[in-house]
């Protein structure tokens, strides 16, 4: 996991995002923003995670790259890194249709009205 502006962090910078088959021309883009995260795995962008949490973007729906994805951003969540967190949004669309919500569950986020959330 890496702040999506840290120059160690490729993405957006040395390297284009990668392409995501199902973006829009309105669709959510990731940015080298101040507050955003990036997660690799594999040596390959997995998620991104907007500031705030409230939206993430994956670039794979592969349960076994999104679990440890997922247990990276709620590690980082217990140990203070970025307090209480709600994802209210996957890849454009409600958390709780995707892929992604099912190893957020796993990794200890649970279901609200909103989304999915974990607290430090």
């Amino acid at each position: 996991m890496l702040a999506a502006a840290d120059p160690a962090q490729p993405y957006g910078a040395a390297l284009p995002w990668p392409e995501r088959p199902e973006d829009t021309a309105t669709g959510h883009k990731p940015g080298r923003k101040a507050g955003a995260l990036v997660i690799v795995a594999n040596g390959a962008l997995a998620l991104y995670v907007e500031r705030g949490g409230k939206s993430l973007l994956s670039w794979t729906d592969d349960p076994a790259l999104l679990e440890p994805c997922a247990a990276a951003l709620a590690a980082a969540v217990r140990e203070g890194a970025l307090g209480r967190i709600t994802v209210e949004r996957a890849d454009g669309e409600t958390v709780h249709d995707t892929p992604l919500a099912r190893a957020l569950q796993s990794a200890g986020f649970r279901p609200t009205p909103r989304g999915l959330r974990l607290r430090g």
